[in-house]
């Protein structure tokens, strides 16, 4: 694998880190499993791409395409928390409909931003060129969000929405105001998705309404992943794990998509997603059960 596919994994990775972080807080906090990320993804692309398009900064568009991310997630929390639909059905409804949404927001399949100023328009006139810039900018963004939602969740309302997700009638007999804890956590969600999506369409160049396909499988996959390598004991190290397992994840897919050896090509994708994912799931329960072996002393 060159520089240049390693650099454009972990671009890639970096991105997806954002979507971990958003599937982190709604699978592993809230316990709420969401699929709404396959539409609020493109949702943050569309948003950001059709605002850069008409002449906004791109700084902006990016902040009303996680607004727009967070509306999203709302209207999941809400169709759940308020309407009483099973949280899976909620997140399966506004992911439909978030499709015809994204068509009208576009007018049209996809946006090019060939050409466009995007938020990484500055930094292509210095002396390194753009695949060593984007994810030097991209590490400083993604590392921004990381302390800020390490902060928030260890704060009083961030332990409040651990504490919902973790015993929702626990919290509600310490007054804690569950309703609010999901609508707000599920904004956050999926504003973070949808802030990923802004970078991904301003970092390839355009965005397309069928670009959101498979991203909950990703983000799944980055958080399983990262908790398999790495510890998870505290919520520091819980949140880094899914960036590190979004990255390996991507370098993982590079590296089989570009070795010869193996025979892969681009229309392996999701068989290699499927792959890892699988590993990533079975991996851990194998660990435990080779330590266990080997702690009473037998032969495995």
């Amino acid at each position: 694998m060159n520089q240049i596919a390693l650099l454009g994994a972990l671009e890639s990775g970096l991105v997806f880190g954002l979507v971990a972080f958003g599937v982190f807080i709604s699978f592993r906090i809230l316990q709420f499993p969401d699929l709404t990320v396959d539409g609020s993804f493109p949702l943050g692309a569309a948003v950001s791409a059709t605002l850069i398009v008409g002449g906004h900064d791109p700084w902006l568009a990016t902040g009303i395409a996680a607004l727009a991310g967070g509306a999203a997630g709302l209207v999941t929390a809400w169709l759940n928390v308020r309407l009483k639909i099973l949280h899976l059905l909620a997140s399966i409804l506004t992911m439909i409909a978030l499709y015809s949404v994204n068509l009208r927001i576009m007018g049209k399949p996809n946006v090019a931003l060939l050409g466009e100023e995007t938020l990484l328009t500055p930094f292509e006139s210095g002396s390194l060129p753009y695949y060593v810039t984007t994810p030097m900018v991209f590490a400083v963004i993604v590392l921004l969000i990381l302390v800020a939602l390490v902060a928030f969740l260890y704060s009083e309302t961030g332990l409040a929405m651990r504490a919902t997700g973790a015993n929702p009638r626990m919290a509600r007999s310490h007054g804690i105001h569950t309703g609010r804890m999901v609508l707000l956590g599920m904004a956050l969600s999926n504003a973070l998705v949808a802030i990923a999506g802004a970078l991904f369409a301003q970092s390839q160049g355009s965005a397309d309404v069928t670009m959101g396909v498979g991203v909950i499988v990703i983000g799944l996959a980055s958080v399983i992943g990262g908790e398999a390598v790495m510890s998870t004991r505290t919520m520091l190290l819980s949140i880094i794990a899914c960036l590190v397992g979004a990255i390996l994840y991507r370098l993982a897919i590079a590296t089989a998509l570009n070795l010869d050896l193996l025979g892969m090509k681009a229309q392996d994708l999701n068989l290699v997603t499927a792959v890892l994912v699988t590993a990533a799931i079975v991996f851990p329960g194998m660990k435990r059960s080779l330590k266990g072996v080997f702690a009473r002393g037998d032969s495995p």
